[in-house]
């Protein structure tokens, strides 16, 4: 004879704290929760409207510098390091913990405009308008208790003079080399006093430089010339140019898709582009209302930020088209760079007011430990948004955002321009000859040809 025994573990019924509720073992057939859809949509409604209240992103600002701050560089060694260049070329080495200056970097006569560090760490370079790479060696020991070294000043290990000004740098993600722009694009071994090989296609300014993350002899530039051009470290002469309408301030690889990059454009707009397909863009990033000045993905690769002339910092989603998070602040002004820190946590802006800002790179998101019951209760509540996100009412309020009212009133200014110059086109298309004026996607219609 068989008896069959109900038998529960003693530790599933125990209480995490004494304030608890037993727990209670519920069947969560659909047929006898009938208002179970009614309940989840309020949930989710509170869930969202409590996000807005609690969403604090900015977390303080790192004074120092006396002039505006124009580059920034991490160090993959250490997470709360940063660096910082500014126009009277002081360079700081900052810990973002403690909101202080560790170690600063004297040297530079003019303007730093690249900062960039060695696939070690143990390496900054820094170039700018007075014509030299400067490289250092960074004092990670001092990061250990920044009270006793804060202020603390270093020497250059190498200076290296050359024939013009700089005004961008990156390093090579896994190798030795680091590649600066300026009248043209220089790549250096960190051992030579002059560079390894140099690169010319026409005679503007190169603006920025990026190596890519999945192979580490191609890296892309953007110039005044309203170029992007792609670079092989193997080849004799650059590869692809693509001309646009006009000009990208930066360039930015994507982590986790190395073949895929995005470049902040003057246009108030950012383009996702596959450097294998350049006749047209992936996405094409709207929000701005002036000129964005730099990019920079986040770790995962499915987001990036970007900082614009419009003194604003917008997050976006690498597949989206709209930001998902602006970010502002009354003193803040024109954002020269922008960076994700390595964690994918936090972001830090450097602006025209000499100052850097640390945000969180989820609003609402709460700092320090979180238990068990905590965590759990969150990753419900942003299923059930996720859930309920494309009701009316939950994506207004997810959708919201408060801005200030100078960009509000640009915001609907280019609004109304777009749709004047929408209209403009559509009328001429409508009295020309039948496929005279054919319709021309959104995403080719800011490129304007590709040159290999």
């Amino acid at each position: 004879m068989r008896v069959k025994v109900i038998s529960r573990s003693t530790d599933e019924f125990t209480r995490e704290r004494s304030q608890d509720l037993q727990k209670v073992f519920r069947n969560y057939d659909p047929g006898l929760r009938s208002q179970e859809k009614a309940v989840e949509y309020t949930r989710a409604l509170n869930a969202a409207k409590l996000e807005k209240i609690f969403a604090k992103p900015f977390i303080g600002a790192m004074d120092g510098h006396i002039d505006a701050v124009s580059c920034m560089a991490k160090n993959p060694n250490h997470l709360k390091a940063i660096f910082s260049g500014s126009m009277d070329g002081d360079i700081r080495l900052w810990d973002i913990a403690a909101r202080k200056t560790v170690c600063q970097f004297p040297g530079h006569q003019g303007a730093v405009r690249g900062l960039t560090t060695s696939t070690d760490g143990d390496l900054l370079v820094s170039c700018g308008v007075d014509c030299t790479v400067r490289l250092w060696k960074v004092p990670m020991l001092k990061m250990v208790d920044t009270s006793e070294h804060t202020g603390d000043s270093s020497q250059p290990s190498a200076v290296y003079t050359w024939k013009h000004a700089f005004w961008g740098a990156d390093h090579q993600w896994d190798g030795n080399l680091f590649a600066t722009v300026g009248a043209q694009v220089d790549i250096w071994d960190p051992n030579r006093s002059e560079p390894v090989n140099s690169f010319e296609w026409g005679k503007d300014t190169v603006l920025s430089v990026r190596f890519d993350p999945g192979d580490c002899n191609i890296l892309i530039t953007s110039a005044s010339d309203r170029s992007l051009t792609l670079y092989d470290l193997r080849m004799s002469s650059p590869a692809t140019k693509l001309i646009m309408k006009t000009r990208c301030n930066s360039v930015c690889w994507n982590p986790r898709e190395p073949m895929n990059f995005t470049a902040a454009n003057e246009d108030t707009n950012c383009y996702s582009l596959d450097a294998r397909k350049l006749n047209e863009a992936k996405i094409v990033h709207k929000g701005h209302v002036s000129a964005v000045m730099d990019i920079d993905y986040s770790p995962t690769g499915r987001e990036f930020v970007t900082g614009s002339y419009d003194r604003t910092v917008r997050i976006f989603n690498y597949l989206g088209d709209h930001s998902r998070e602006i970010y502002h602040t009354k003193r803040m002004q024109r954002v020269f760079c922008v960076k994700y820190t390595y964690d994918g946590t936090y972001l830090v802006s450097g602006s025209d007011d000499t100052n850097l800002r640390l945000w969180k790179s989820k609003a609402s998101e709460q700092l320090g430990v979180l238990l068990p019951r905590e965590r759990k209760k969150q990753e419900y509540l942003d299923a059930v948004k996720e859930r309920y996100k494309h009701l009316p009412e939950v994506k207004r309020i997810v959708r919201h955002r408060h801005l200030p009212k100078p960009i509000y009133k640009a915001a609907n200014l280019r609004r109304t321009m777009i749709e004047a110059e929408n209209r403009k086109e559509e009328r001429r298309r409508k009295h020309s000859a039948p496929g005279s004026m054919p319709v021309q996607p959104f995403r080719k219609r800011r490129i304007i040809k590709e040159v290999e």
